[in-house]
């Protein structure tokens, strides 16, 4: 098997652009989400991390980045990011892939392993998601034969809010689920991905608490630090509400069922 990771990147952010680039611990944003990334067990090679970005001149320092840390970046479609990750999934050979989302710096390690092990130990699995988690901590793992379903079927180009519902919502893909290892990586109200301001004063904190050149802290430092300094976490829970309203209402994406009948992810 022919294991990668993709991570959808654009620097032309809505809300906080170039955020991928900004500095931490004196580190870019995205040099932290790559060491967890690289650190996966199903990572052979540093260039089988592959970030998935635009063809637009504003992700050439982008660009630069990913290769000078020794991953790999592929440049495909500005909206479309379900063509993107076919399109890199083709370039690379992949046959299967772990799906880090971009704004998830603190997506965790063990269980990109977890998901990937559950999507090899079962052949009728599609995809294999993360529940229980706190917002951003997940991620995902989907086989090159679900990638080429979902290419089939999707409708809707403009896919960069929601994309992963065309695996999950639709019933196109079997699903299979991890759930939560410990209670210590439990955390209901912590919000850990990066799309506002609030969002990155979050994890410079988190970052300047916990980080040390070198090594990946776990999901449970995470979780211990944030239970013991409430006033951090609270720093951004005010977004929330528009976060999920903004989510709902541009994951308006069409496919076509089994039957041929074209209809929205959301009324799956």
């Amino acid at each position: 098997m022919n294991i990668g990771v993709l991570i959808p990147i654009r620097l032309a952010s809505e809300r906080l652009p170039q955020k991928a680039l900004r500095m931490m611990c004196g580190r870019s944003v995205v040099e932290h989400l790559l060491d967890r990334a690289v650190a996966s067990r199903h990572v052979a090679d540093k260039r089988d991390v592959v970030v998935c970005t635009t063809r637009d001149a504003s992700d050439d320092c982008l660009e630069e980045t990913v290769e000078a840390y020794g991953c790999s970046c592929f440049r495909g479609s500005s909206d479309d990011i379900i063509r993107r990750f076919h399109d890199a999934i083709e370039e690379f050979g992949f046959d299967a892939v772990i799906q880090v989302d971009g704004d998830d710096i603190l997506c965790d390690t063990e269980y990109m392993d977890l998901t990937m092990d559950k999507l090899l130990s079962d052949s009728s699995l599609g995809i294999v998601t993360c529940e229980g988690l706190p917002l951003g901590i997940a991620s995902k793992s989907f086989s090159r034969a679900a990638m080429d379903t979902v290419f089939k079927h999707y409708k809707t180009e403009k896919n960069d809010t929601g994309f992963i519902y065309f695996f999950t919502k639709t019933g196109l893909c079997a699903q299979g689920v991890v759930q939560p290892l410990h209670e210590n990586h439990v955390l209901d109200e912590a919000r850990l991905t990066l799309d506002y301001e609030e969002d990155f004063q979050v994890f410079n904190a988190i970052f300047e608490a916990l980080y040390t050149e070198g090594q990946v802290f776990a999901l449970a430092d995470v979780v211990r630090y944030l239970r013991a300094h409430p006033e951090v976490m609270s720093r951004n829970l005010h977004v929330s509400e528009e976060y999920w309203r903004r989510t709902e209402e541009k994951a308006q994406l069409l496919y076509r069922n089994a039957d041929g009948t074209v209809q929205n992810v959301l009324d799956s």
